[in-house]
């Protein structure tokens, strides 16, 4: 068989590269093409387009970059309808991928969509869409699955390939000596992986490595930013930075501060306590507020339904609130062992279903029939 897969950020690399792994376990033969990231590529050969070249967000950036965002659409288009997949896979990046369906209904390719559009938080008329130009829905949080009986949709829920990823993960026993850090413990820093998240949420960052001095402070990178870009932010402020490392940053954390996005749900997969953080271009978060219907930013929040992690967003991202919260969560802190508690809580949503294989084997059906 033969699939075309499209990523479009650094998250869906990660789970790209997982349900690829589980395709060529039940197919050995399949052949890839794909828009991605290293993560793919490490699986398979076929990477057309590194997300790190198409990766936008942000209302107002979207716009100034619209004739861009077009050309890539139509580009991606001629791809997939060149090389005539048996099924076209659509994981989460919506803007773009809900594009890709509809074009995909002109040629008759089959569409699975991995990783739903979060309707549910806000552009709810997608639903309809995804009745039009969806043929399987695979839902990777339990909440969903009740919020999706509302749509003509087939849709599975195939547990959470990040949680079977965390379940498999072992933290290197080296790490430390690898890279030369001292005795302090360790608080991680996870900007986001994107430039624009970067720009914004790290300064504060720096600031609050500044004000615990007894702690070392290292920031997960990511290689596709490249190490110019942070230093030109970092400058000679006290902390490390590591690339590609952030699961070995994070199990070594005593806790951790995270740029809202699927790294909140990863650490809190991996029990360490955490802020969720995020801040907008104004006029983006404007709009984003008065469009986004669910209460929470934090995955690890909506999938309790409260408030477990706290969430420093937009004006109240501030260095005081940040000393504050990594206060209360470091050891000894008076919400570190409530939040323990809740994150067990959390980890008792996501069965160990092998995510990855279950995916496949929806896809397998959906294409026999």
């Amino acid at each position: 068989m033969k699939y075309f897969l499209i990523a479009g950020e650094a998250s869906g690399d990660l789970l790209g590269a997982s349900l690829m792994e589980g395709i060529l376990a039940k197919d050995p033969a399949a052949e890839f093409a794909f828009w991605g990231g290293d993560n793919m590529a490490a699986v398979a050969p076929g990477l057309l387009q590194h997300f790190k070249d198409i990766s936008i967000m942000g209302f107002v950036e979207v716009l100034l970059k619209i004739r861009t965002i077009q050309a890539n659409m139509k580009r991606c288009e001629a791809q997939f309808s060149n090389y005539k997949p048996d099924v076209l896979i659509l994981i989460d990046y919506p803007g773009f991928n809900m594009r890709m369906a509809k074009a995909a209904r002109k040629y008759k390719i089959k569409t699975c969509y991995f990783i739903a559009p979060k309707i549910w938080a806000w552009n709810e008329k997608r639903g309809k869409q995804l009745e039009q130009n969806v043929d399987l829905l695979l839902l990777i949080f339990p909440f969903e699955v009740n919020y999706f009986k509302k749509w003509n949709i087939p849709a599975t829920y195939i547990g959470n390939p990040l949680f079977d990823q965390i379940n498999l993960f072992k933290k290197s026993a080296d790490f430390k000596h690898r890279y030369q850090l001292n005795d302090k413990p360790i608080i991680a820093l996870l900007p986001g992986s994107r430039k624009q998240e970067v720009k914004r949420m790290l300064p504060n960052m720096l600031l609050l490595a500044e004000a615990f001095p007894q702690y070392q402070f290292i920031i997960a990178g990511t290689s596709n930013l490249g190490s110019t870009y942070y230093q030109q932010i970092i400058k000679n402020h006290p902390v490390n930075i590591l690339f590609d490392e952030t699961r070995n940053i994070l199990a070594y954390s005593e806790a951790a501060v995270v740029c809202s996005g699927t790294a909140s749900l990863e650490t809190a997969f991996l029990n360490i306590p955490h802020v969720c953080v995020y801040a907008a271009q104004p006029i983006t978060y404007w709009i984003a507020s008065m469009l986004v219907k669910v209460k929470w930013a934090s995955l690890v929040n909506l999938n309790l339904n409260r408030e477990v992690v706290k969430e420093l967003i937009q004006n109240n991202y501030q260095l005081a609130n940040l000393k504050l919260e990594l206060n209360a969560i470091l050891l000894g802190g008076n919400k570190r062992k409530q939040m323990m508690e809740d994150y067990s809580k959390l980890h008792s949503l996501f069965q160990n279903k092998n995510a990855a294989l279950q995916a496949a084997e929806e896809i397998n059906k959906m294409l026999a029939i």
